[in-house]
């Protein structure tokens, strides 16, 4: 008998237009009184407004965050948050700053509030992921949770269009793989064809760069969504093979997600007859995979792997580092079947 089992994980979440003003109200009532704000080096702008918010509980900004998070740099953001004594951290910005505020809270015991201002939902997650050696190392962990998140569509106006589409396919991934996943469950499938569809009616809108407030409200509820769903339930191939891309080459994080999305859909979904179901409502659409291919597509995120830089001889390399240890997968995969997806993958075959 298949008796799917839910856990709640503990997430508390601020939501609205204008709800970047409570960020201060946010950290005290997580019992936060010296803050290091983290941001990109793109993202100075709105680490300096947060600061002025936060006012004296901030003592000061690392903006140093990176995609993949390397190991050197959650050194020196260590070094940092030590020397001025934080007790905590506020992550303003995307995936790669609040994926240094997982790897703060798993090897400091930092507790962080998440200011997103994309759409992937990583900050819903209690995985973390860092890099060393050219090889992405990532792990469950509760601790890495915000103590608080606060989506305020507001910040995401400046949002570029490119990074606002591929964060939110990126977050479209999660979703779909948490429907064919080992311990999916009646509340994550309904979370996820929602945030799926939430995510589908944002896109064409967030790709012209001028978003209104409404559609970007929209696409963050879809990734807390899709995000919720990623941290309940078991990551399979698509994401396997994205870290393995991700850490080996330095690919761009969200970009990745959007060009192998469709493909490992497209393997996957044949073996997991409910959950393509799902996906088909989700886009309104009677084949799911070709619909994820087409929205990648029109979307301009890129649709190939040759696109992101990728080399037709480093496929090999790719496949033999996935299946080391291979994640949880509805239909098994050999050496000829991942090789065969990598190369549509990288040429961008429509799936």
């Amino acid at each position: 008998m298949n008796a799917p089992a839910y856990e709640a994980l503990p997430a508390r979440v601020v939501f609205g237009a204008g709800s970047v003003a409570r960020l201060a109200e946010e950290t005290d009532h997580a019992g936060l009184r010296r803050v290091l704000v983290l941001c990109t080096p793109t993202q100075r702008g709105l680490a300096g407004h947060a600061t002025a918010i936060l006012g004296e509980r901030a003592v000061g900004v690392f903006e140093q965050a990176r995609m993949h998070v390397p190991l050197a740099t959650i050194s020196d953001a260590l070094v940092v948050a030590a020397e001025l004594g934080a007790d905590g951290c506020v992550a303003a910005g995307g995936g790669s700053t609040i994926g240094l505020a997982k790897a703060l809270s798993l090897r400091a015991g930092l507790p962080y509030v998440a200011l997103p201002t994309t759409y992937a939902g990583s900050e819903m997650t209690p995985i973390w992921g860092l890099t060393e050696d050219f090889r992405k190392l990532t792990g469950r962990d509760r601790s890495v949770l915000p103590r608080a998140v606060v989506y305020d569509p507001e910040l995401t106006a400046t949002v570029p269009a490119a990074t606002a589409v591929t964060s939110g396919l990126n977050a479209i991934a999660h979703a779909v793989e948490a429907l064919y996943a080992p311990d999916s469950s009646p509340p994550i499938a309904a979370m996820a064809e929602r945030g799926i569809r939430d995510l589908v009616e944002a896109l064409p809108v967030l790709g012209t760069g001028t978003p209104d407030a409404a559609t970007r409200a929209t696409a963050l509820q879809g990734a807390w969504l899709c995000g919720t769903c990623l941290g309940a339930t078991t990551m399979g191939l698509h994401h396997k093979v994205c870290h393995v891309l991700g850490g080996l080459l330095d690919l761009p994080h969200a970009e990745t997600h959007a060009a192998m999305l469709p493909h490992v859909a497209a393997f996957n979904l044949p073996a997991a007859p409910d959950a393509a179901a799902a996906v088909r409502r989700a886009l309104n659409a009677p084949d799911a995979a070709a619909a994820l291919s087409k929205l990648v597509t029109e979307s301009g995120a890129p649709s190939s792997l040759a696109e992101l830089g990728v080399r037709r001889s480093q496929l090999r390399a790719v496949a033999e580092e996935t299946l080391i240890t291979p994640y949880a997968n509805p239909r098994p995969i050999n050496r000829q079947d991942l090789l065969h997806l990598l190369e549509k993958a990288w040429s961008g075959t429509p799936a």
